[in-house]
């Protein structure tokens, strides 16, 4: 039976467009750090930084390290001009783009519904951000109040979805079994995925992201609100967990 329940945040707790959301952070970002790069040159230093941390299958490497040892030979730039202006950006311009955000009072209520029922919670969001930017979202959300027992960040994470290497991770850092665990998303392919670890899943509708290949085992479906009821009447995925020691 199940005993965790991972959490999406992008278009899962946190309902957005997120193509629309990544199209203005990366504008705002690269007008950001103008003065230390081209734009052009920037943007596309930076996807290839963000490719190279979702190809990555080093262990021994966190997504952090990756990035910056991609972007910096990109760049030709030293950590030391660059980095404050990330710092700078996350800290005081990232919590602007807030209202590219449809946040709803349901997301907390599913979460706090599914620690009611004594199910363990993590947020495993994609870790290609840093964690500055991941717990702005979680404040968006209006679920940083909540006790989560992991979230996924770029700074300790070795992998990222679609890997099954990335939800293997989490249930080695939570001492689970991948069958004790219920993975809530959005997105067909890089959450979904988790069902080829042996996870169950739940396909949040709403926003759903769907790129038509690869196809993976959608246990469950709805929206937030019929994930909510499903939650409190212990329904489909949700009939009573065990638990062990």
């Amino acid at each position: 039976m199940a005993k965790v329940i991972l959490f999406d945040l992008d278009g899962t707790l946190l309902p957005m467009d997120t193509e629309q959301f990544v199209h203005n952070y990366l504008q705002v970002l690269a007008k950001k750090v103008s003065s230390c790069i081209d734009s052009a040159i920037f943007i596309k230093a930076l996807w290839a930084a963000t490719e190279a941390m979702i190809t990555n299958l080093d262990p021994d490497k966190s997504n952090e390290q990756v990035f910056t040892e991609t972007f910096l030979k990109l760049t030709q730039l030293n950590k030391e001009e660059i980095w404050p202006v990330f710092d700078e950006f996350y800290s005081q311009v990232f919590p602007t783009l807030s209202h590219l955000c449809q946040p709803t009072p349901l997301a907390a209520r599913v979460v706090e519904e599914a620690l009611q029922q004594g199910y363990r919670v993590a947020v495993a969001t994609n870790p290609v951000f840093p964690r500055q930017a991941i717990l702005h979202r979680l404040t968006w959300a209006g679920v940083d109040h909540i006790p989560f027992e992991l979230v996924t960040v770029y700074e300790e994470c070795c992998f990222t979805k679609p890997h099954r290497h990335y939800y293997e991770w989490i249930c080695e850092t939570l001492r689970v079994q991948p069958e004790q665990c219920i993975m809530v998303g959005n997105d067909m392919q890089e959450d979904m995925s988790a069902s080829q670890a042996g996870m169950k899943t739940f396909l949040v509708e709403g926003y759903v992201i769907d790129r038509g290949q690869p196809q993976y085992r959608v246990d469950d479906r709805g929206t937030l609100a019929d994930l909510y009821e499903k939650l409190k009447e212990r329904k489909g995925l949700f009939t009573p967990a065990t638990f062990g020691n």
